[in-house]
């Protein structure tokens, strides 16, 4: 009677872990879904008061998509939806609010605002949510689980980074929907090898730093992360060429992806 509810439990967490593993693709479905219907409801309509759905949307797919898919390549992660959500949002605002008045401060003493500071500025201020969530809530027992909440926290960032570009793309185009969607596309592709990838790096170190207690050679590899990301998102804002962008989001994504494997491989250990 043991080993047949073993075997159901077993069978029941296998179908479990494979849905969870391509919930990604159900997720990107509807949401591509929601845009189009709203995209085509506007042409037909020209009401203007879809514009802002259609802006969420296309700000929110790729994000979104991207923060499930990781979640479900690894079992070990831990964290309720509730939770990441809660990263995003909290993350995304309080991030993008902080490194707006550091960088506006910034700018006004120096008379400009050089790339390198805008690094420094925008992925530390991403760091204040994983940070308060390691030192005050349980979420900083397993250490695969900093990843996750740092992609949530910069895929928030992002979202709101994309819908105040795309609302100013809009203005200046005078209002052209195609201009400001493929602007919205653009963006959302290029989110997970962007913020996504850096504020995870970033958050995966700190996690792993905790889970050594903060060793010499753990804490080292916190700061040796934290100036890498600086350096990608520097170099990404400096450049001005799309093999500039595809060179640096490729190196970006391969190390988000690299670190993911890792914590696959810990998580079954």
């Amino acid at each position: 009677m043991t080993t047949q509810r073993d075997g159901m439990d077993a069978s029941t967490r296998t179908r479990s872990t494979r849905a969870r593993r391509w919930a990604w693709l159900a997720v990107l479905l509807v949401g591509i879904g929601l845009f189009i219907a709203v995209q085509q409801a506007l042409a037909i309509t020209g009401n203007p008061t879809l514009v802002p759905s259609l802006l969420v949307l296309g700000a929110l797919l790729v994000p979104v998509t991207f923060v499930v898919y990781i979640d479900g390549r690894n079992p070990a992660y831990d964290l309720p939806l509730s939770v990441l959500l809660s990263c995003a949002l909290l993350g995304g605002v309080l991030g993008a609010a902080v490194a707006s008045v550091l960088e506006f401060d910034t700018m006004r003493r120096l008379g400009g605002l050089p790339t390198v500071y805008i690094g420094v500025i925008e992925e530390a201020a991403k760091l204040l949510v994983p940070i308060t969530i390691l030192i005050f809530t349980r979420y900083r027992r397993n250490p695969a689980d900093g990843l996750l909440i740092g992609v949530a926290v910069g895929m928030g960032f992002a979202v709101l980074e994309t819908l105040g570009y795309g609302f100013v793309t809009l203005l200046a185009s005078g209002g052209d929907l195609t201009f400001a969607e493929g602007f919205l596309l653009l963006r959302g592709i290029l989110s997970p090898a962007g913020h996504a990838a850096w504020t995870g790096l970033a958050a995966a170190a700190l996690w792993w730093a905790h889970a050594q207690r903060w060793r010499p050679r753990a804490l080292a590899g916190v700061i040796g992360t934290f100036v890498l990301v600086v350096i990608l998102h520097s170099l990404w804002d400096a450049t001005g060429a799309w093999y500039g962008y595809l060179i640096i989001g490729f190196i970006s994504f391969a190390l988000l992806i690299r670190q993911t494997h890792r914590n696959v491989l810990v998580g079954r250990d």
